[in-house]
């Protein structure tokens, strides 16, 4: 298989902006930016010798100018940079011919948070997403996305599911995401959210695939396709079913509770890495090079 040549970063969020809470949750739409940090990582990714041209695709969110004005203020900060707003909102939008030369000429694109069902159902198929994969394996191209934007990178992507009966069958819905990455699933605002019991029932489901559980101002940088840096101030749960030596979730009725046995779970906090290919917690970066 081909070694993509591109970086994905994939950031848990914070306050929401613009998506649809879960019910019970409390639900904020502060837009003041929390990601400087997580925000110069990505810019360092992107172009670290020159002025960055940026693309930010504000798709997810139902307030994409308010949303979009927060990404403008906060890139502002950060230094001189061409930043670019895309408030695709459809399928007809996605096939316009300023997008889709917009996105063959800049150096990455960030993708806001929202409602994921939004990025897979607006650009599942078009030529946009067809030249970002392309973008992505051949050349140093970064995708970065926050909240929604990160659970929608991998093939198989969470849209829906309450975190109090994420542990009883049915309650987790799954599709096809982006699909930048295969053979892992990710879901955002993890612990401040106990999303525990998602990513466990959608890993019982896929065994295949490793569970990323990124916590608040938190992101994974995925290089080689295979490689992830912890960024960021919290954590990031790995959830590997691999080894599941019992689950019960195919013979269950709707809404019963799910048995796992032996599910695997590694914290990570910024500097640890992990290897998807090996199944692997790496203490850093360093160590692999040492």
């Amino acid at each position: 298989m081909e070694v993509p040549k591109g970086k994905l970063i994939a950031i848990g969020g914070n306050e929401d902006k613009g998506s649809d809470s879960e019910p019970n949750t409390e639900q904020k739409n502060n837009l003041n930016f929390f990601e400087l940090q997580i925000l110069s990582r990505v810019l360092h990714e992107i172009s670290a010798q020159k002025q960055a041209h940026i693309e930010v695709i504000t798709s997810a969110s139902s307030i994409p100018e308010e949303v979009g004005e927060a990404y403008l203020n906060a890139f502002g900060k950060l230094g001189d940079h061409r930043v670019n707003l895309m408030h695709i909102r459809n399928r007809e939008d996605a096939r316009m011919p300023e997008y889709i030369e917009r996105i063959r000429q800049c150096d990455g694109v960030m993708f806001t948070g929202g409602n994921q069902l939004r990025l897979s159902t607006i650009f599942g198929g078009t030529e946009i997403l067809e030249i970002l994969h392309q973008r992505y394996l051949k050349e140093d191209f970064v995708i970065a996305g926050t909240s929604a934007g990160a659970m929608a990178m991998p093939n198989t992507m969470i849209y829906q599911g309450s975190s109090s009966g994420a542990l009883l069958k049915g309650e987790v819905k799954i599709t096809t995401g982006l699909a930048f990455i295969k053979n892992v699933i990710i879901d955002s605002h993890f612990d401040k959210r106990g999303r525990f019991g998602r990513v466990a029932q959608a890993v019982a489901s896929n065994p295949g695939c490793i569970g990323i559980g990124l916590g608040e101002d938190t992101g994974v940088l995925i290089t080689d396709g295979h490689f992830l840096e912890v960024i960021g101030s919290n954590m990031v749960t790995i959830v590997d079913g691999f080894e599941i030596q019992h689950s019960n979730i195919a013979e269950l009725q709707e809404g019963s509770p799910i048995s796992i046995e032996n599910l695997r779970v590694h914290v990570l906090t910024k500097g640890n890495c992990y290897d998807l290919n090996t199944r692997a917690f790496i203490k850093s970066a360093e160590a692999v090079r040492n």
